[in-house]
């Protein structure tokens, strides 16, 4: 019997903070927000879309996006409540397949070649997914699907908000053909000039183009691109549990130095948390990436004495690895756990202080979701809060 097409989902909730906020506040909805630092000299982490027409984008000062949108309201992000939405969302994912591999609090692939023949097509579950997703946490998501992760991701992002794209099977090199070079994935503004020096500005041009001469200008990142241009992406979709690391990344429309990149790591090291504690795993080495200006990438990792899934902990780990690498702008950071493990880790001397971390992790947690993320910060972010 032939098996079927594989079906893999690429769902990508809209403006997830952002959104998060405008639901439980009413006074919100319909208004340009910003989720970031409330003073002048912080960052976005998020902006809604009613921001963003006005060029409200992550990682730009708080005090642009205020210019570009006088009206902006700025409010603190609260990870905890975040991370309970997220909890919602994953698990109305594993009610249609055990295939999940969590990009980060609001964005996941799901593989559901074989939930097909219990739950009905790919178009299907996505609609049904889209609707308990709606009916459970009042947000919206948009869904991607088509036969490679790459296509899917590209097929979410067209449809957003709160829409649903199906690339038809055998039909994803036509899909991707028509969309600029700078869609597909590895391609930096260096890259696409490139490219464009080539003649190659379209997906569909750089699918055509001689493989030796991409190689010749682009290394092993050029015939990477060119199978992509062509629908080629083997790369399974591989659940938390599975995974050697679990990792969050974020590249910044404008470049950071020093303390402006702290919110950010510390978003990608709760976002890592939840997804090991999602998993069921613990991490114990934290490894930290930077990429600079000029795209060259620097890595720094520390062991931790005893295996963790605390986010706060991670935080610390990764933001002391900041302070080892070189100062100047940066473009990109991202949080990664490693070595990581489902057995519980040796009894010793310090387990009922590891314990009593956990259920202060938990008592944190309701504490942020009833009084906001400000009203619990490590203690070296609340410390530059006050700065």
């Amino acid at each position: 019997m032939e098996e079927p097409a594989r079906a893999i989902l690429h769902v990508d909730m809209d403006a997830f903070y952002a959104s998060v906020e405008q639901r439980d506040d009413p006074s919100l909805r319909g208004k340009p927000v910003a989720v970031g630092g409330t003073r002048r000299r912080g960052v976005v982490l998020a902006a809604s879309y009613e921001a963003r027409p006005f060029g409200v984008r992550s990682a730009i000062p708080v005090a642009r996006a205020l210019r570009l949108c006088p009206q902006l309201v700025c409010v603190p992000p609260n990870f905890a409540k975040y991370e309970l939405a997220s909890d919602q969302v994953f698990a109305i994912f594993h009610q249609f397949t055990p295939e999940v591999e969590g990009l980060s609090l609001d964005e996941a692939f799901l593989d559901v070649t074989r939930s097909q023949a219990l739950l009905g097509p790919a178009l299907q579950q996505a609609r049904e997914i889209k609707s308990r997703i709606k009916a459970q946490t009042q947000l919206t998501a948009s869904v991607g699907i088509a036969e490679v992760k790459f296509a899917a991701k590209i097929a979410s992002d067209l449809c957003k908000p709160d829409g649903l794209l199906e690339v038809p099977p055998g039909h994803v090199r036509d899909f991707l053909a028509p969309l600029p070079a700078a869609r597909l994935w590895g391609v930096g503004p260096r890259t696409d000039e490139i490219l464009a020096k080539l003649g190659l500005r379209k997906i569909g041009e750089v699918a055509q183009a001689d493989p030796a001469c991409l190689e010749a200008q682009l290394g092993s990142t050029g015939t990477w691109l060119h199978d992509l241009a062509n629908g080629i992406d083997p790369r399974h979709v591989e659940p938390d549990a599975k995974a050697k690391s679990i990792g969050a990344e974020e590249t910044f429309e404008e470049d950071l130095l020093g303390d402006d990149l702290l919110p950010f790591i510390l978003e990608q090291a709760m976002r890592v948390a939840a997804r090991l504690r999602r998993a069921g795993v613990k991490a114990r080495s934290v490894h930290l990436k930077v990429k600079y200006t000029d795209f060259k990438i620097a890595t720094r990792q520390a062991t931790l004495p005893l295996p963790t899934d605390d986010g706060a902990e991670i935080y610390r780990t990764a933001s002391g690895l900041l302070a080892k690498v070189d100062p100047r702008p940066i473009r990109l950071t991202g949080v990664h756990a490693g070595d990581l493990g489902t057995a519980p880790p040796q009894l010793g001397l310090f387990d009922a202080g590891r314990k009593k971390r956990d259920r202060l992790n938990r008592s944190l947690d309701a504490i942020a979701e009833k009084f906001g993320a400000d009203a619990v910060l490590p203690a070296d972010l609340a410390a530059q809060r006050k700065k």
